[in-house]
Parts: C-alpha cells; sequence; structure tokens
C-alpha cells in the first residue's frame, strides 16, 4: 500500500471515529433517558452492503474457500490457522498492556515468542501446552474499556460487521502485522490463502446460520454485537437491567423493564 492511500484510509478511520464519539455521547444521553438506543441506525446502507458481499461469497468466496477444504489435509489447514493468528498477535500484546492487564500481557508476549521461535514461525501451537493462553484483544476492546461508546453498527464491504469503535483497530493491525513489511510479490499469495484459509474456518458458522436464521442480515448482527459485548469484559457481560426488574416503585408494585 502506498503512502497516499494509507493517509486515505487513516483519514476515513479518523472522520469515523469522530462519529462514534458523537454516537457515544448520543446513546449515553438516550440511557439516561431511559430510551433503548439503536446500535444500527445505518441498517439500510448496511444491508446493501451486507446484500453485496453475500453475492461475492456465494459466487465465489464459499465455492473456493470448499474446494480448498477438499484438497487440504485438516493438519495442514491448522498449521496455517496458527501461522496467521500468530502473526497477529503482537496486536494482542499491545492491547493486554493498553487495558492494564500487565500479567496477561506479559504471558501474551512470550506466548508470541515462544510460538515464533519453537513454534517454528507459529505453525505449531506450542505455547498452548505450556500455560500460555490464547486471548483475543484488539483496540476496539481497549476503547470501549476507556469508556468510548461503541458507535454505530457498521456492515464494511468484504471486511464484513465492525462498529465505529472498533475500526481504529485497522490502523494497529496493519502497522503491527509482519507481513505489512513484506514486499508484494510475496504478499500476495500469502495474503490470499489467509483469506481462503479464514473463510473455510467458518463454513460451519454461515452453514448453521443459513439454516437457522429467517433473516441473515440481523442474525450476522446480533450475533456479532453478542460477542464484541463477550470479548470486551472478558467472558462476564453484565446482565443490564436484571437488577431492575426486581426492584419496587413508590407503591410497592415490581416494575418490568420492557
Amino acid at each position: 500500500m502506498n503512502k497516499r492511500g494509507l493517509e486515505s484510509i487513516l483519514s476515513i478511520i479518523f472522520l469515523l471515529l469522530i462519529t462514534g464519539l458523537s454516537s457515544g455521547c448520543a446513546t449515553t444521553n438516550s440511557k439516561e433517558a431511559g430510551i433503548q438506543p439503536n446500535p444500527d441506525p445505518l441498517e439500510p446502507a448496511n444491508r446493501a452492503f451486507f446484500g453485496l458481499n453475500e453475492s461475492l461469497d456465494k459466487y465465489f468466496m464459499r465455492p473456493v474457500a470448499n474446494a480448498y477444504v477438499d484438497v487440504t489435509p485438516q493438519p495442514f489447514r491448522t498449521g496455517v490457522t496458527n501461522f496467521f493468528d500468530n502473526l497477529s498477535y503482537l496486536n494482542v500484546v499491545l492491547n493486554s498492556f493498553l487495558q492494564g492487564k500487565f500479567d496477561q500481557g506479559f504471558s501474551d508476549t512470550f506466548r508470541f515468542v515462544v510460538n515464533s521461535t519453537v513454534g517454528i514461525g507459529g505453525l505449531l501451537d506450542v505455547a498452548t501446552p505450556m500455560g500460555m493462553e490464547k486471548h483475543e484483544e484488539d483496540l476496539g476492546q481497549t476503547l470501549a474499556v476507556w469508556g468510548l461508546g461503541q458507535g454505530s453498527y457498521l456492515y464494511i464491504p468484504v471486511q464484513g460487521p465492525n462498529t465505529v469503535r472498533n475500526l481504529p483497530n485497522y490502523a494497529t493491525s496493519y502497522f503491527l502485522n509482519p507481513l505489512t513489511y513484506v514486499s508484494g510479490t510475496i504478499l500476495f499469495p500469502v495474503a490470499a490463502l489467509n483469506i481462503i484459509n479464514a473463510r473455510a474456518n467458518l463454513l460451519e458458522a454461515t452453514n448453521i446460520r443459513d439454516e437457522a436464521a429467517v433473516d441473515s442480515y440481523s442474525f450476522t448482527r446480533e450475533a456479532y454485537l453478542q460477542r464484541r459485548n463477550y470479548l470486551i469484559y472478558d467472558g462476564n457481560p453484565p446482565m443490564e437491567g436484571y437488577d431492575d426488574i426486581f426492584e419496587d416503585n413508590d407503591d410497592g408494585d415490581v416494575l418490568h423493564i420492557q
């Protein structure tokens, strides 16, 4: 990517982050007023991009991923997944520290070093059996921990579901990934393998979604937002409104939050 293209992407991320700050303030005001905020005010545009992605996936990505699974042994696919997970792990390390999880940050650092060396560049996950747990942290989660509102849900062409708050993570993921600094001749086939392998890993999930969901767009959005909430709270998201359900009003009646 040339310098001008990178500057354009960062400019777009900055503008959307400003939008996210505004949305976060609006969300806070809505909660104070007792109004349930709408996480998807851009739904018409998001649905259009979702339809575009679904068409691309149906006629190109899914057939390619199915062919890849048919001709590629599972151990090889596991090694490829481990390799790319390890390449992206420096972003996890950084955000563990930014969230104040220092013990986890040091563990993540050692995990990256061990898998990059003993694990042959990350092809083998030897750190997990050694007690170094794998974590999922990114800049979107860090901004949530710092108190930034989620902002609007976004469905980005080709990329998929996201939120305004998580957009800056594209920048940290880009600069902290060693592949960023590899020449284009080698980068193209490696990046293509990453995309195909990642899509193959999602085949079972998308098949379940297509069978179970009446509205695939809504199903995808809710699953993504719940997953993000789960990650932000390290697997223990708060049950909003739970205490309020059992709170008595002045007349002694139980308040039921709709």
